[in-house]
């Protein structure tokens, strides 16, 4: 999907949710809206989707960034907007074209004297600079970050690939089962010189892999654990929802399919920065007094293998028969702005499905930190 616009993406999904529920738009109050690399091709991404989906001109719109987390915290921030009584119905999501992410110069708005001008790919300029360096030091990527958390809990090579193959093969039955079709939309690709293409099914999903195919790849770092299978997919996506105030349900003809219980974002070392979900989900269940075992299904973002065992070994928690379920971020991608509401949106469907009452979304987040949101069906 490199050849597709952020714009397009992200419209893409507006005018689904505009389709899907039947909403008047005038109804909308705001546009929210994830981006993490955003740039001023688009500036203002939920102001400009709203208007290039064709809303009514008087509705506005807001960009949101928490990185990782920035999908969830667009639904989150919609459900205190509504919580306060400062709207009553909220467009939020998350779009990210990481094909698209492009190259910047800090050098010419005066002027190169002479010589060499420098261009810097934002993609690693942003996971290079998440965090002060005099503070923390040099820490040179999300590798890095993983490989220290696979140094601390002792995660090997081996663990990392088989992780990553049953993310795989979780993600390839949930599309050959058609778990994915109610949540998903066919874009239209353009072709150069043929008619465009219709995408619909996730690409980067490998179902035929395996833990000794894995085992032959290099790791990015000598001697480390992690390589391009055991970490998540670099992907182009969007996803939106609607967010409304339970008292206009009835009068806008809509049935809700769950609840926001609560939601936490704390802090952590930026250099074990895949460590966040952790204390994020500590802090979840104390403030909502629910646990693992009143969880019907998890939805921990695989960012790294070695990163989301980490956050499994410190839980002292694993099963497999409600965790990631149907894939996640090895096998489904990271699309940064986006995840956090695709992943939200699979958390739900999953919990339809299984007529469960409580889903956990947590992820990490670069710079170091992690979110969690519980999220209850509506019955």
């Amino acid at each position: 999907m490199k050849d597709v616009s952020v714009e397009d993406l992200g419209t893409a999904v507006v005018q689904a949710v505009l389709e899907r529920t039947e909403i008047a738009p005038h109804a909308i109050d705001d546009v929210l809206f994830a981006q993490s690399y955003a740039n001023s091709e688009t500036p203002c991404i939920g102001r400009w989707l709203a208007l290039n989906a064709g809303l009514p001109i008087d509705i506005p719109g807001l960009q949101i960034d928490r990185r990782c987390g920035g999908g969830l915290q667009a639904i989150v921030t919609a459900a205190m907007m509504v919580e306060t009584g400062a709207a009553d119905v909220v467009l939020a999501g998350g779009v990210e074209s990481m094909s698209r992410i492009e190259y910047y110069s800090t050098d010419m708005r005066w002027g190169a004297r002479a010589g060499t001008v420098k261009l810097h790919d934002r993609l690693d300029r942003g996971r290079e600079r998440a965090q002060p360096e005099a503070r923390f030091g040099r820490i040179s990527g999300l590798i890095e970050t993983a490989e220290n958390l696979a140094r601390d809990f002792a995660i090997s090579r081996e663990e990392a690939d088989e992780f990553a193959v049953n993310s795989h093969k979780k993600a390839a039955a949930a599309w050959a089962q058609g778990k994915f079709e109610d949540e998903t939309i066919a874009l239209s690709v353009p072709q150069r010189r043929a008619d465009p293409v219709s995408f619909r099914c996730d690409e980067g999903i490998r179902a035929d892999t395996s833990v000794a195919a894995l085992g032959r790849l290099n790791p990015i770092i000598h001697g480390g654990t992690v390589t391009a299978a055991n970490s998540s997919q670099q992907n182009d996506a969007a996803a939106a929802c609607l967010v409304v105030a339970e008292d206009k349900l009835d009068q806008l003809g809509l049935e809700p399919m769950a609840y926001l219980r609560g939601w936490t974002a704390v802090g952590c070392d930026p250099s074990r920065m895949g460590i966040g979900p952790v204390r994020a989900v500590e802090k979840l269940f104390e403030k909502t007094k629910l646990g693992f075992d009143d969880m019907d299904l998890v939805e921990l973002n695989e960012a790294f293998a070695a990163q989301a065992l980490a956050c499994l070994k410190s839980w002292a928690w694993n099963d497999p028969a409600r965790l990631n379920v149907n894939g996640s971020g090895i096998s489904l991608g990271h699309p940064i702005g986006a995840t956090g509401a695709r992943i939200m949106t699979t958390l739900l469907h999953e919990l339809k499905r299984r007529e469960g009452r409580y889903g956990l979304e947590t992820m990490c987040v670069a710079g170091g930190q992690g979110m969690a949101a519980i999220f209850e069906r509506a019955i």
